[in-house]
């Protein structure tokens, strides 16, 4: 016997094999622990396979709009809504600039000269007829003075040439004067009284022009910008050195598309909101532009508003205007969709099939988008997950509450 064949004798008797097993090294330990493994990894396997079908099971109706994978067999379940029809308050929203309603500009109309005072400012109330600027006019006081001096000359020779005609006439019966030296007299005696006619209208239209050269409001109202100073040197028909909002009323001049525009009435009420604060304040439409701009396709109108520190010419600010009222359905905007041929809406017809239907959107609301044409409000509507429908997939509908 040799050396392998007494190793191979010794490892049968450590580990003795079982009749009939065919060399089996079950009883090996090393081959125990590879089945033990082999068990926990096939056992850990199925776990994992039965909790994920159970998960599959659970989430089938956890979310009524998950739609079954094509071919799966299941119709899906979508949620609809029957918008019914509602009275909407319609609202125009607008942007536009503040400006004087009746803005005045007012310059130098006589014949000007040097300002001696101005005795308002930017930002103060006047009154008609108060005067904004006064001018110097010693000049033509003393063409005043001048003219009343002739008036007095003209009247001098009005007193002579009337005396002479009243002797003439005394001395015409005793034929000591002729007709016509008597003629003569009174001719005199009216062309010194046209004289005096003449010297007298000299005064009042030196007076007059003296008046002119002050300037005066012309209306009541606020005083928005300023253009001279004293000392300046103005003329007649120059540039306005002021400009007054009259009465103080402002407005908004805001732009409207042309569709928006012809739902707008003279008379319609508006909340204005000037950028520059939070306050808003209220006014009325006004006047209504009678044209469209051919470029811009828009129109103007004009908002009124009584006058408040808050509202400054020239600052922007929005508005919203009403336009009335409509009755119409209205829709979540998940329930609207567009492409190339425009808005539509799924609608799920009374054969649970889904259908294509083109509408014409409105104004948009909290409360939703309302539609102004396409649907009566008694349809069903899919509310969401439209993108993933075709028009002829076949639903199950569930109405969502309201």
């Amino acid at each position: 016997m040799n050396y392998e064949t007494t190793l191979q004798a010794q490892d049968t008797a450590q580990y003795p094999l079982e009749a009939g097993d065919g060399g089996d090294l079950s009883g090996v330990p090393g081959e125990q622990a590879a089945r033990r493994r082999r068990r926990w990894v096939i056992g850990a396997i199925a776990g994992t396979i039965l909790l994920i079908a159970a998960l599959l099971l659970m989430s089938g109706g956890a979310e009524e709009d998950t739609l079954a994978p094509p071919g799966a067999g299941q119709v899906p379940a979508v949620t609809v809504i029957a918008p019914g029809r509602t009275t909407v308050a319609g609202t125009i929203e607008a942007t536009g600039t503040l400006a004087a309603r009746r803005e005045l500009p007012v310059g130098s109309v006589g014949e000007g000269g040097r300002v001696i005072s101005v005795p308002v400012d930017e930002g103060q109330w006047v009154r008609q007829g108060q005067v904004l600027v006064s001018i110097d006019r010693s000049v033509q006081a003393q063409q005043i003075e001048g003219a009343r001096a002739q008036i007095g000359v003209a009247q001098a020779d009005l007193n002579l040439a009337q005396a002479n005609l009243d002797r003439a006439l005394k001395l015409v019966d005793r034929g000591f004067i002729s007709k016509a030296d008597v003629e003569r007299l009174t001719a005199l005696r009216d062309a010194a009284r046209s004289r005096v006619a003449v010297a007298r209208a000299t005064v009042g239209e030196l007076q007059a022009r003296t008046a002119r050269l002050n300037i005066y409001a012309p209306a009541s109202g606020l005083v928005l910008t300023r253009t001279v100073e004293p000392g300046q040197t103005v003329s007649g028909g120059g540039a306005p050195l002021f400009t007054i909002a009259q009465g103080g009323e402002m407005e908004l001049r805001t732009r409207l598309g042309e569709e928006d525009l012809a739902n707008v009435s003279v008379g319609a009420r508006a909340t204005v909101t000037p950028v520059s604060g939070d306050r808003s304040y209220t006014g009325e439409v006004w006047q209504i532009s009678p044209t469209i701009d051919a470029q811009s396709r828009q129109g103007e109108a004009r908002i009124a508003l009584a006058y408040a520190p808050g509202l400054r010419p020239g600052g922007f600010a929005s508005a919203s205007l009403s336009s009335g009222t409509v009755v119409a359905p209205r829709l979540p905007e998940s329930a609207i969709m567009s492409d190339d041929k425009g808005s539509f809406v799924l609608v799920v017809g009374r054969d649970n099939k889904v259908s294509r239907r083109g509408v014409t959107t409105g104004m948009v609301t909290a409360g939703g988008i309302v539609i102004r044409s396409g649907l009566t409000g008694a349809e069903r509507v899919v509310l969401r997950a439209g993108g993933f429908l075709n028009p002829g997939d076949t639903v199950k509908p569930v109405t969502a509450a309201r």
